[in-house]
């Protein structure tokens, strides 16, 4: 009998009493663990296959150690570039053994976490009343009253002033402007006098 299970985002086909490396997985040594994506069971040629889970199957397992993969180098180089870059990787693994394999009826066991409020030693003190009003001194509101009215004042001296309208330029109509351009043609040009230059005898 054997089951194909994703544990941590991996598939693996696991057997009764099989010991696997999987990705590290919360919990501390000797924690008991559960897998309940079970995606395919083999029992005697019987096979199910899950859509994508079989429902009320489940893997129960538990951790033997934590530790660290192989290292893996990592090199890149750019030719002609004069660009090269070796990094090691280990991967965090956990050392699991496969204890039972349950085909139906199993329910994943749910870790309730404890969730205890810090106690209060002292009780915070109430609120303080809030304080009166201070009085406003008169001197700040008969500047304030003087400076509104001066604004009002300079309102309405801007609103009473009269508006002046530019001038419109009139629009000069064809005919004005061929009655323009005859009266140009009509003016004779005026002559220039030259200067002769007497000759010397």
């Amino acid at each position: 009998m054997y089951a194909i299970v994703d544990v941590a985002g991996q598939q693996f086909k696991v057997t009764k009493d099989q010991k696997i490396f999987v990705h590290r997985l919360d919990g501390e040594k000797e924690d008991k663990v559960e897998f309940d994506k079970v995606l395919l069971i083999d029992n005697d040629d019987k096979i199910e296959v899950g859509e994508p889970v079989i429902k009320g199957a489940l893997i129960k397992g538990k951790i033997l150690e934590h530790l660290k993969g192989d290292t893996v180098k990592v090199f890149k180089k750019k030719r002609r570039k004069g660009y090269k870059v070796l990094n090691g990787h280990r991967q965090f693994l956990s050392h699991i053994l496969i204890e039972e394999i349950i085909e139906k009826g199993a329910t994943k066991s749910v870790v309730k976490k404890e969730t205890t409020k810090p106690a209060l030693t002292q009780k915070t003190p109430p609120k303080a009343e809030k304080a009166a009003p201070k009085a406003v001194s008169t001197k700040k509101t008969v500047i304030k009253s003087s400076e509104a009215k001066a604004k009002t004042a300079t309102t309405k001296a801007v609103k009473s002033r009269p508006v002046t309208k530019k001038p419109v330029a009139k629009k000069v109509t064809a005919a004005a402007k061929k009655a323009q351009t005859e009266t140009t043609a009509k003016k004779k040009p005026i002559k220039k006098t030259t200067s002769s230059k007497k000759t010397k005898e």
